[in-house]
């Protein structure tokens, strides 16, 4: 069977006209794929931000309870390896993620048969200019001299490596026309900030802007920025997915002029939301792990398009995405995933999972049962490690400064590889966990936008009874429980 997942980084699933019918967010290729597919409504992430989150869609497993942001472990048991070895189902990758070729997203690629990648988002270090590129005097957030060098190479739509992306896609199929099994996965690093898209997408939404450069926020609180700077970073982000949804559509039309669409399983997801002000926050990684990073959207189209139309509210998370393709596959699941397939969820209409267990290594964890979401910040830092068997991390070497303080040893049970010990503080990826190391609870029956909070004890022991449970069955590392002062007990 044919299996095709397209990855869009950092999209919001209120922003997609099929989750939200009130949003000026223009995306009508998208809109009309999910009318022909099965929508998700309660499908949160795993681990975040970036290669935590693909890490998790690899395997199937959870990241973030033992590492922050790394490579491919050589322990690990992943999604290509096993359609390959087990179903000898040939694999491609089609991405502008520039992060999985530096330090710390090593192994990840090189798990598909084949890979191609398109230079040039963000700081890729791509382009070399001596002299220093255009850049502006006034601006809000940052502005990267690498990716106004890059910059230099977008002259028109088509340089966009995004859109490059799904052209060479689009090449794929025709190269490939007519073949019956293989998985193809299309990774966009749109509609990732920076939020850089061609005037004519802007001009869609009527953006008059006439303040400081704004394309690439810091994330912070809410400062100097102004409402208008604001509504003008809004409209870059739909601009972009504008822009991502077009060639999208152009690449799902290339499915149907080469019937290759009807008997395909189509899968479209991302791998965390972003914030635009919420509670005055920009960014992602730093806040509470709030909806709108959490609950992102998740669309399946499946041969003959069964379930055409349906919304299922059971929970699933990306950990999910492995064994269900597996499970259509007709491959045996290896016993190292944690998801489950929603296979159980679209022929049986059952729940696959009681809970959605999520969050950023080093910060709350956070858990959600279908109504409410309880997040639990860590009390003892110190009670923090990762475990690892290479000493990588984002665009960095994971340690450095504590090498006297890094153990070796056989530190998790489910591998006889021996492995690094590394205490971790403050966390990898967030340099100030005031906000993410606090406790909130909510009601999404009433309170999806997690606007007031819940103080009651009978609920707080249920939710913490319930992640105990939850980190058990993932086997999260055991002082992780220290860390959040939860009771542990082997029973």
């Amino acid at each position: 069977m044919r299996t095709i997942v397209v990855l869009m980084d950092t999209l919001r699933r209120d922003y997609l006209e099929c989750y939200n019918s009130n949003t000026d967010c223009m995306n009508p290729n998208i809109r009309e794929f999910a009318q022909d597919s099965c929508r998700f409504d309660n499908h949160f992430v795993g681990s975040m931000p970036c290669m935590p989150a693909r890490r998790d869609i690899f395997t199937g497993r959870l990241n973030f309870l033992e590492r922050s942001w790394g490579p491919i472990e050589i322990y690990d048991t992943t999604l290509p390896k096993v359609l390959f070895q087990e179903g000898n189902i040939r694999s491609h990758m089609i991405t502008d993620h520039a992060h999985y070729f530096r330090i710390g997203g090593e192994n990840y690629c090189q798990q598909f048969n084949t890979y191609e990648f398109f230079r040039g988002q963000e700081s890729d270090p791509w382009v070399s200019l001596i002299d220093d590129p255009w850049q502006p005097e006034k601006y809000f957030g940052d502005v990267k001299r690498q990716y106004q060098c890059n910059r230099t190479r977008f002259k028109e739509e088509k340089d966009y490596s995004s859109v490059k992306c799904f052209d060479a896609a689009m090449q794929w199929i025709d190269n490939n026309k007519g073949a019956k099994d293989f998985f193809l996965m299309v990774e966009t690093f749109d509609p990732h900030e920076p939020f850089d898209v061609p005037q004519e997408y802007l001009d869609l939404y009527n953006d008059d802007y006439t303040g400081p450069h704004f394309d690439l926020p810091i994330y912070h609180k809410i400062d100097e920025e102004t409402d208008e700077a604001m509504e003008h970073l809004r409209r870059r982000y739909k601009a972009l997915i504008t822009m991502t949804d077009k060639h999208f559509g152009r690449f799902i039309n290339k499915l149907k002029e080469a019937n290759m669409y009807e008997d395909t399983l189509i899968i479209l997801t991302t791998d965390h939301g972003y914030c635009f002000g919420e509670r005055e926050y920009i960014g992602k990684s730093y806040m509470p792990a709030y909806n709108e990073l959490a609950n992102i959207p998740l669309l399946v189209h499946l041969p003959n398009q069964k379930g055409k139309g349906k919304a299922y509210k059971q929970i699933t998370q990306n950990i999910d995405l492995m064994p269900t393709i597996l499970d259509y596959q007709e491959i045996n699941i290896p016993t190292s995933v944690v998801g489950k397939s929603l296979r159980t969820i679209i022929e049986e209409d059952k729940p696959i999972q009681e809970y959605a267990l999520y969050g950023t290594y080093g910060c709350s964890v956070n858990i959600y049962d279908g109504q409410y979401t309880y997040m639990r910040g860590g009390r003892d830092q110190s009670q923090c490690y990762e475990y690892t068997t290479s000493l990588t991390t984002i665009r960095n070497w994971l340690g450095k400064e504590k090498g006297e303080n890094i153990e070796m040893g056989r530190f998790l049970p489910r591998t006889n590889m021996p492995m690094y010990k590394v205490p971790s503080s403050p966390a990898a990826l967030v340099k100030d966990t005031c906000f993410v190391n606090t406790d909130h609870l909510f009601d999404l029956s009433c309170d999806y936008e997690q606007k007031k909070e819940i103080n009651d004890p009978e609920i707080i022991k249920k939710m913490e009874n319930l992640m105990i449970k939850a980190m058990k069955e993932n086997e999260a590392p055991l002082e992780q429980y220290k860390r959040l002062e939860l009771q542990y007990s082997l029973d």
